[in-house]
């Protein structure tokens, strides 16, 4: 979103809708995914950001009735897809990804949110937007450091994704070693 001197608050708060509800909704597939994997920690972090950013829509939500919000394509806010072509599906990415590439995930989204948000509240006009889009930006920056927190304390994934993908290997290739790690090992074997 081009956010100018001139953005209304109809036009904030439709993008920021956008915004909110892809938090929200990719926050608790990311906390499903991470549950299905045992990480439990990650799981809840994405719980607790899903709950903010749910609170955040329905905020918004609940301030937009009456108002004429212009339509805004969701898929511009998209974490896991691209929104000018279909890519991989989100139950893919959330299955193969490491931990640490969700969180990346993660954090490059939420960092948009504190820039969307920053930007608004210091190039629009209107003392509403302006002061809306800072207590938004805020709550953002908290989230910002929790998911830079939490890959402090995730492991790099150091699989050479390039050379595997060169040796014919997929997806399932991928999940199934996935699988084959978090196994304990038969008695007798390493």
């Amino acid at each position: 979103m081009k956010i100018g001197p001139d953005c209304t608050l109809e036009e904030f708060i439709a993008h920021a809708l956008a915004l909110e509800f892809e938090a929200a909704r990719t926050l608790r597939d990311l906390q499903a995914a991470f549950g299905e994997r045992g990480e439990d920690e990650l799981a809840s972090l994405c719980g607790k950001l899903a709950v903010l950013e749910q609170d955040h829509y329905e905020r918004l939500e609940a301030r937009s009735r009456g108002l004429a919000l212009p339509e805004v394509d969701y898929r511009q806010y998209a974490w896991l897809e691209s929104h000018d072509a279909d890519c991989c599906p989100r139950d893919m990415v959330l299955h193969i990804a490491s931990p640490r590439a969700l969180l990346e995930i993660a954090l490059k989204a939420e960092q948009r949110a504190v820039d969307m948000f920053e930007r608004a509240a210091g190039q629009v006009k209107d003392s509403g937007v302006r002061d809306l889009a800072s207590h938004l930006a805020q709550d953002e920056v908290e989230h910002v450091r929790w998911v830079l927190a939490a890959l402090a304390n995730t492991p790099r994934d150091h699989t050479d994704w390039e050379a595997l993908l060169a040796e014919g290997a997929g997806p399932g290739l991928a999940l199934g070693a996935e699988r084959r790690l978090r196994r304990d090992p038969k008695p007798g074997h390493r």
